[in-house]
């Protein structure tokens, strides 16, 4: 408290000149219309700028939780899509999709590989979430791969950029079905092989899902064609795919349930007996 006696005393001059000043420009602005208006402008840009500054960083911080809900909202939208019976015109999905039922459950990627030649994807969600081995993984772009082992609260997926992955696959414009390899190369490249030699096959033609298996619905979106030659044989082609996914930066996927797979595995190994 002596300290701050000390300091009005050795600054007395100089805070009495800080009174009447403030005072003098306070009874200024009352008196002048035009000295107040410019000093409520200045003090609104003052703090508005803070006051945006201040909600900038609270949006940057909160970027996550609004991520977590355009996720949640996404998972919805592409359930009621996947269970649609309309046809549907995107590169995405094209859909005239068979009758099962698909659940959807969204994922982050805590861990993904993409340099080896069997590579995976660790995703944070398991059984505890009723994830089980060879559902299909996807993102808002495309195909991912295939859950192939679960824990409680983890799962790991088989990636499209895996030499031991194979995904039946067509071309969108004709229906020509072929499957969808990996010759472990390039992350952006992946083979589509044995497609007949009678299919008419362009450069920039679409390569989707062929639906002809219980994974994944017909129409999820691959990638494009950029190039394609003849096999040894010359009755099929091997065709080069440009995936819409950038397999390097993958964040939140979405993981796909049939919910008709049981029944259906269950008739196709009763064929088979």
């Amino acid at each position: 408290m002596q300290q701050i006696f000390n300091f009005v005393i050795r600054n007395k001059t100089f805070l009495l000149f800080l009174l009447l000043f403030s005072i003098a420009l306070a009874l200024t602005i009352q008196s002048h219309s035009y000295h107040r208006s410019k000093f409520i402008n200045s003090a609104n840009f003052l703090t508005g700028g803070v006051y945006g500054t201040m909600n900038s960083v609270d949006q940057y911080f909160d970027l996550k939780t609004k991520n977590d809900i355009l996720a949640e909202e996404n998972q919805r939208l592409r359930e009621q899509l996947l269970n649609t019976n309309t046809t549907i015109d995107s590169t995405f999905i094209d859909s005239t999709y068979a009758k099962e039922k698909y659940r959807v459950t969204v994922a982050n990627v805590y861990k993904n590989s993409y340099s080896s030649t069997n590579n995976y994807l660790t995703l944070n969600k398991g059984e505890n979430d009723s994830i089980k081995r060879d559902f299909g993984v996807i993102t808002s772009n495309g195909i991912i791969g295939i859950i192939d082992n679960t824990s409680k609260k983890y799962s790991t997926a088989l990636s499209i950029l895996n030499v031991k992955s194979k995904i039946n696959a067509k071309i969108k414009s004709t229906n020509h079905i072929g499957s969808l390899t990996w010759n472990g190369k390039s992350p952006i490249y992946v083979q589509l092989e044995d497609v007949s030699q009678f299919a008419p096959v362009k450069v920039g033609d679409t390569i989707q899902t062929g639906g002809e298996s219980s994974i994944f619905p017909k129409g999820i979106g691959i990638g494009i064609i950029t190039s394609f030659k003849s096999d040894i044989s010359g009755d099929t082609y091997t065709i080069q795919v440009k995936l819409f996914n950038d397999m390097t930066n993958i964040g939140t996927v979405y993981i796909l349930e049939n919910i008709d797979r049981t029944e259906i595995s269950l008739l196709e190994e009763s064929n088979n007996e």
